[in-house]
């Protein structure tokens, strides 16, 4: 951990973020959470996929 760190997490002690951007923070990595989720149990749609069979294959 260098020097930039230890002084922005001092100044995050001194003047902590306000509750509406902790909010937004927990927002976003919530939604990211459910994005990866929704990929992972349900899977990417196949129209969405460029090209389905250039992963199967590699051309050199």
């Amino acid at each position: 951990m260098n020097f930039r760190h230890l002084f922005r997490m001092s100044q995050w002690a001194r003047n902590p973020p306000s509750e509406k951007r902790v909010k937004l923070v927990f927002g976003v990595i919530l939604a990211c959470l459910v994005l990866v989720l929704i990929e992972r149990f349900v899977g990417w749609p196949d129209a969405l996929t460029l090209d389905p069979k250039s992963r199967l294959t590699v051309n050199f």
